[in-house]
């Protein structure tokens, strides 16, 4: 963990994993434990919580926004892999390891054409259907694919079936969770 910061300016944060929205209020002291995908999950108090990347400042952090760069090589315009590489963005606050490569994305289709737009509707799972991190997480990729060029709407839907298990991750989570 990351040494002490104080809490710069009140600002809103979730707790983990039950996912109930808190107020981090200023001069508290927080430790990060991780920064990816723009979101920071922070020890605080004895409670994990996450703080959005709209809060960094906060925290004294910017966020790195690598995404800006890949609509700017896209020229502006939708592109199926563009919204592979944001999903890759989102985050479960307590794993260090995208939504994608956790193997939760489930389906991605879309309905519309290039001079209007698409509307995209995702089909994606959890590690636990008990966790309460789920809205969250689901509100993270709905935000983050709305937010790229020619996408109209997006549809988030939280699925059980097929049951997510281990197998469904690519090697590299594996790796990088110790799962060999």
């Amino acid at each position: 963990m990351d040494t002490p910061i104080k809490v710069t300016r009140d600002c809103d944060a979730t707790l983990i994993p039950s996912g109930d929205e808190i107020k981090l209020i200023k001069g508290t002291l927080v430790r990060i434990t991780q920064a990816l995908g723009g979101d920071f999950t922070l020890y605080v108090n004895g409670n994990l919580v996450k703080l959005s990347g709209k809060d960094a400042d906060a925290i004294g952090k910017e966020v790195d926004n690598n995404i800006n760069h890949s609509i700017d090589i896209n020229n502006g315009e939708y592109s199926d892999d563009l919204v592979w590489e944001q999903l890759k963005t989102c985050f479960d606050p307590e794993i260090p390891v995208n939504i994608v490569d956790l193997g939760l994305i489930y389906d991605l289709s879309k309905e519309g054409n290039e001079e209007d737009g698409y509307s995209l509707k995702i089909k994606m799972t959890l590690t636990a259907p008990g966790c309460g991190m789920g809205p969250s997480i689901a509100q993270d990729v709905d935000n983050k694919v709305n937010s790229l060029p020619g996408v109209n709407d997006v549809l988030v839907e939280v699925v059980w079936d097929p049951i997510w298990d281990r197998s469904m991750m690519s090697e590299e989570a594996k790796l990088k969770l110790g799962m060999f």
